[in-house]
């Protein structure tokens, strides 16, 4: 039985591996926990996923920054734009175009 935040995250995507919330919520809490390269292989997984789900590219590209990953990160970030730009999201291409522009160059 699961007992943390966690491990029901793992199970929830365990149980149903397409279910993006899920696994979106997996990636954050493995951010949070600073378990960056578990966040960063759920991010990509939810990305190859679902490849419209924007703010996985901000934050996904946060946790490559604080790896020290410049070039995936601003990678991950451009492709970010041109996710939220086809899906009509403004704000998040604004915040994840913000996010680029703080890269170190």
């Amino acid at each position: 039985m699961a007992t943390n935040r966690l491990d029901i995250l793992k199970q929830m995507v365990d149980s149903d591996p397409s279910n993006a919330f899920a696994r979106y919520g997996l990636a954050m809490e493995h951010a949070n926990r600073g378990e960056l390269e578990q966040a960063t292989a759920e991010f990509r997984s939810l990305i190859q996923q679902d490849d419209s789900y924007a703010a996985a590219y901000y934050h996904g590209g946060q946790v490559l920054a604080k790896l020290g990953r410049i070039e995936e990160a601003r990678d991950m970030y451009e492709k970010g734009i041109e996710a939220s730009t086809r899906k009509g999201d403004l704000h998040t291409r604004s915040e994840i175009e913000a996010a680029l522009s703080l890269l170190p160059a």
